[in-house]
């Protein structure tokens, strides 16, 4: 299918190319387990010849056992090497578990200014597309150890969409520790999930919590909102779900919350 002519989640299972973004708090800490369960979803999209990129958050969750933290850091140079120690953990773990399929993951890590550079995005296409080319599972990350408090994505779910973009991914799936966008925080009497979400959609009713209670990730309902109307006004599908069901949403179940792509 064409990039932008997948308007319901049942046609993700078509899509020629798809980015899928994790949260930190779905693979890290009691959660690590869930890398083997993505990973074979993932890997079950590469066998019938999707190319596929994720995006990864935890390389900072991931680091902090190793420099005795019990929470997320609030410095800057001790994010950085948090994520430095993290990221090389979090890359094995992926490859550990992609190994048996056969799979090859490809590390790339992006900041913001290397997307607003037109020289370095181009590089960073590229690279991604000779990835992709090659049969490489491209892992997608921000470069935490060099990124500034000024020039971060913030969070990975708009580095997500803007992968998405970059690439011109047919589906972008973005993957958290709830199930679905609702009205109002889930936990809350009266949250009814929001099923669809058609171009132009501004969800004015809706309210949005804070970040999840794991507590260690940047993102919440407001930032995959705000990513996924990125990527949709561009013409990329996407499907906002939990981890868990990443094998029901590739397969295009009726799961989570579609925001249909504008015409390409």
């Amino acid at each position: 299918m064409s990039r932008g002519s997948i308007r319901s989640r049942e046609e993700i299972r078509e899509a020629a190319r798809v980015v899928v973004k994790v949260g930190s708090s779905s693979i890290t800490g009691a959660n690590t387990e869930h890398i083997a369960v993505l990973v074979a979803a993932l890997a079950e999209l590469h066998g019938r010849g999707t190319e596929v990129i994720l995006v990864s958050s935890g390389a900072i969750a991931t680091g902090m056992p190793f420099l005795q933290l019990d929470d997320r850091p609030t410095d800057l140079a001790t994010q950085q090497a948090a994520a430095a120690v993290g990221q090389n953990l979090l890359i094995y773990r992926y490859q550990d578990a992609l190994r048996p399929f056969s799979i090859v993951a490809g590390q790339v890590l992006l900041t913001a200014g290397d997307l607003e550079n037109p020289s370095h995005r181009s590089n960073a296409q590229r690279a991604m597309e000779r990835l992709l080319k090659l049969r490489i599972l491209p892992i997608v990350n921000e470069n935490d150890t060099v990124a500034t408090q000024e020039i971060r994505f913030g969070d990975n779910d708009r580095l997500a969409a803007l992968v998405s973009v970059l690439v011109k991914a047919d589906v972008l799936v973005l993957l958290s520790d709830v199930d679905a966008l609702y009205t109002r925080p889930p936990s809350e009497p009266g949250a009814v999930r929001i099923v669809d979400v058609p171009v132009g959609d501004l969800l004015a009713d809706v309210t949005f919590g804070d970040v999840g209670a794991a507590g260690v990730g940047t993102g919440g309902a407001a930032t995959k909102v705000s990513a996924a109307r990125l990527a949709a006004d561009a013409g990329t599908a996407v499907l906002v779900t939990s981890a868990t069901l990443v094998t029901e949403a590739l397969a295009g179940h009726p799961v989570g919350t579609f925001f249909t792509p504008a015409a390409s």
